[in-house]
This record gives C-alpha cells, structure tokens and sequence, in this order.
C-alpha cells in the first residue's frame, strides 16, 4: 500500500469526520490492523479516530465485540451477520460516532466453494438519533494476500467516506 494511493483517501475521511465533529472507531480481521495503521498515519488523527480491534480469532471476536457464538456457528466468520456485530459491537465498545469491520479471506489458504480467496465482508455502524444505523456489503477481490488486503482497506475508508458525505449521511447524534 503505497502512501501516494492511500495517505490522500484517509485524509479525506480525517476531514470529513472532523467536520462532523465525530470519530471512528475499526474492528479487523483480514487486513490485521491494516485500516487503524493508514488512518493513523495522518498527523492529528487523535482528534478523529477513537480506537481499533484486530479480532483474528473467532475468540477475540466474541471476547472483544461480542460477536454470538451462535452466528460465528451459523455463518462463519466471512460472513454480513458476522461482520455486522462486529462493527456494532465496536460502536457499542467506544465512544465513536461511526465504526467499520472487516473479515474475510485474504489467501491464499482458506478458501472455499462458497468462500473462496478474495471474498470479503466489510461493514459501517453510525450513531443515529434513534439508536444505531448499520450496513454491510460483499466484495470478491483478485490477487495475492497483500492485494486482497490492500483492495480491502481502500474498500472500507472509501466506504466510509461515503457514509460521511452530507447527502448521503446518516443522521448522528
């Protein structure tokens, strides 16, 4: 990941929290702090972002976001329920107004049929006047690990951003 492609896309998300006067909190699994690493980057990102998680482990996510035993049974941890909970439960965890999580398969071992190397969960929880607000989306990316990883990172803070732009953004508190 070079600074060049993505030190300019983490700094818009550092602005556009800023200028909401919120901040961001991450939940990793695949990209194994990968995302918390290029938002800090940033000088002054301590106004900005409150804190992540690496929950490689089926453990650590049950343990640190309280992700049920039961979805990571039901669905795997590659999977919308899973990838949801984990990013509601580092809303929940911290005092951010907004939270993204990743979990995936980076490769190049672990792939399956129905979950091969490349596919990846990413997903966004904000504050909301009425409680909490959350989406999730699938991506199948191509490559190598550090490219699947890579396509993550960019995926989830261009995620972000998105959410953070005033027409499309959801309501905070």
């Amino acid at each position: 990941m070079s600074p060049e492609t993505n030190w300019p896309l983490a700094v818009a998300v550092g602005e556009a929290l800023l200028q909401r006067g919120a901040r961001v909190a991450t939940a990793e699994s695949c990209t194994g702090g990968w995302i918390a690493k290029v938002l800090t980057d940033i000088a002054g990102s301590s106004a900005w972002f409150d804190r992540g998680w690496v929950t490689y482990s089926n453990a650590a996510k049950q343990q640190d976001l309280g992700v049920p035993a039961a979805a990571l049974a039901s669905h795997g941890a590659v999977s919308e329920t899973v990838v949801l909970a984990m990013a509601r439960g580092a809303l929940e965890r911290s005092g951010a107004e907004f939270a993204m999580a990743v979990s995936g398969v980076a490769g190049p071992a672990g792939g399956t049929v129905g979950k091969p190397v490349g596919t990846v969960w990413t997903a966004w929880a904000w504050r909301t006047e009425a409680g909490v607000g959350s989406r999730a989306e699938h991506s199948q990316f191509s490559g190598d690990r550090e490219a699947v990883r890579r396509q993550t990172v960019v995926f989830a803070l261009e995620g972000l951003l998105g959410a953070l732009r005033p027409a499309d953004s959801p309501k905070i508190k």
